[in-house]
């Protein structure tokens, strides 16, 4: 029997599991897929135990999808012999294996493994190509061409941009639906336990065979899993399914309570489609359309605004973030306009801490790989920001620790937005708050072991004094920007005495933040 070969190879990365994509409309027998889970992404930065099974179990879905359909694909699982563990490696091996003619792939969302293919397509001996992923509203150039020339980039008109040109939520005449582009001010409520949260979507399988595989190979993980009970969606079907339970179940109070926060409720009203639309497994059209045409039939029950705060999540700032990486990239991941330079507090690993918000918010990033928008930008982001940590430490923490974070987006989300390392780029003030606001929005504060409402005694809220230290330490920074004016005309109208009496205590959380 002669050698098998075959003319084409085509790699898939493991968060380009789109099924839909066109590379896939017809089989050709010349064209052999490649998948693999490989140390060099295992590696990297420590990742959450369930962020690596989600990844490997869902491209295993992907290989078998794949195969089903007629195509030929070659799967590495981290322990086949084969196996180099290395992107580069791999490739070599079976493009010499198999006589390969063409190297094609689809073009990576990280920076890091964009300039791995094309150091690698560089210096091949065979043709090579690359395709876009098909998955994206926009290119990676439109930011840059949309923001020319504008001094700020503001969201909002990018997302008005969005709206207009998918015909997403707009009238027969081109005005947004309801009246207004933004109804964020709806969506500030506290949950008050009255609306009743249903259970999450749960596919309940088993993936005690990858725990046990990374244990073999002593992959180094953080974090926890029930092996057993494996609950976020690792093929399509799963992810439409969790979508239409979404809808189904809760849609209807989403925008509400979206930035809410609470000791027993750890998803509330939220989707859980983060890490199916980051794998690329659904699309952020037909996650958007579906929950539209779903509100669509229900406007008596479910109002515009539960919508609305949805779909600005997705097209909105999703596409925004992205654009804004491939705007600034490499030298983003660089930024620290804030200077700051204190090391991540070891509670970040442990959740061994006195604080109720950051040991809740925490201890639910470690068991469940997830925490919402406003634990990570209010909670973990504001005490890191305040507490003057280098946002190095601020990036390793939030890329390993979610199952959603993959650089694209979770760089900007962490670096722009929550710490304000870039200066302003993507936020025109930075993301902090003292404890009031905490209180506001959860119910952390009220079995706390420290006093919202104090500010320098030994029982208070170390946020309140680490908030006006804080501002007095980057005074600089600060002083000419109009959205921070009212915070620092307060800083300077307050008592010297009282000033310094907070900033002495916040020296003391800053220097040892583990005792709190």
């Amino acid at each position: 029997m002669g050698k098998k070969t075959y003319k084409t190879i085509r790699l898939i990365l493991g968060d380009q599991l789109n099924l839909s994509h066109s590379w896939y409309d017809a089989v050709d027998l010349g064209v052999v897929y490649f998948i693999a889970e490989m140390r060099q992404e295992t590696d990297y930065v420590r990742h959450h135990i369930q962020k690596v099974v989600a990844f490997f179990e869902s491209m295993r879905n992907m290989a078998k999808a794949l195969t089903d359909k007629g195509h030929h694909v070659i799967y590495y699982p981290l322990d086949h012999p084969d196996n180099t563990q290395s992107l580069e490696g791999n490739l070599d091996q079976l493009i010499a294996k198999y006589n390969i003619q063409n190297f094609e792939y689809q073009l990576p969302d990280e920076y890091r493994l964009d300039q791995q293919l094309q150091k690698y397509c560089s210096e091949l001996s065979i043709a090579s190509s690359h395709i876009d992923t098909e998955h994206f509203l926009t290119s990676r150039e439109f930011c840059t061409e949309f923001f020319a020339g504008k001094k700020q980039y503001v969201m909002e008109y990018f997302y008005r941009q969005m709206r207009r040109k998918y015909n997403i939520m707009i009238d027969d005449i081109g005005e947004p639906q309801g009246g207004q582009w933004n109804f964020d001010k709806s969506n500030r409520k506290k949950w008050n336990t009255k609306d009743a949260i249903p259970p999450i979507y749960n596919p309940q399988k088993d993936v005690s065979h990858i725990v046990v595989l990374l244990e073999e190979k002593e992959v180094a993980t953080i974090g926890n899993i029930d092996a057993s009970n494996f609950h976020w969606p690792t093929s399509y079907d799963e992810c439409k399914a969790t979508l239409i339970y979404f809808c189904e179940n809760l849609l209807v109070h989403f925008g509400d309570y979206q930035d809410a926060m609470h000791t027993e409720q750890r998803f509330l009203f939220h989707s859980r489609l983060s890490f199916a639309m980051n794998s690329k497994m659904l699309h952020p059209l037909e996650v958007v359309n579906t929950v539209i045409a779903y509100w669509e039939k229900h406007q008596e029950e479910i109002d515009i605004s539960q919508v609305e705060g949805f779909v600005r999540q997705i097209i909105g700032w999703r596409e925004y973030m992205r654009g804004i990486y491939w705007m600034q990239m490499p030298d983003y991941a660089k930024l620290n306009a804030l200077n700051n330079t204190n090391p991540l507090p070891d509670f970040y690993w442990t959740a061994k801490t006195k604080m109720n918000c950051l040991q809740k918010s925490i201890q639910q990033s470690l068991d469940e790989s997830y925490a919402h928008h406003i634990q990570r930008l209010m909670i973990t982001g504001n005490f890191a920001l305040l507490a003057q940590i280098h946002p190095d430490y601020v990036d390793e923490w939030y890329l390993g620790i979610y199952i959603d974070a993959i650089e694209w987006v979770e760089i900007t989300n962490t670096r722009g937005m929550s710490q304000w390392a870039d200066g302003g780029i993507v936020a025109t003030k930075p993301y902090v708050s003292s404890g009031s606001y905490i209180n506001k929005m959860s119910n952390y504060c009220k079995d706390c072991h420290y006093n919202v409402k104090n500010k320098t005694e030994d029982d208070a809220c170390p946020f309140n004094s680490l908030y006006w230290n804080f501002l007095d330490d980057k005074r600089e920074y600060f002083q000419r920007n109009n959205r921070m004016s009212m915070m620092m005309r307060l800083l300077d109208k307050m008592d010297s005495e009282k000033l310094v009496a907070m900033k002495i205590r916040a020296h003391d959380i800053i220097a040892n933040p583990d005792a709190y």
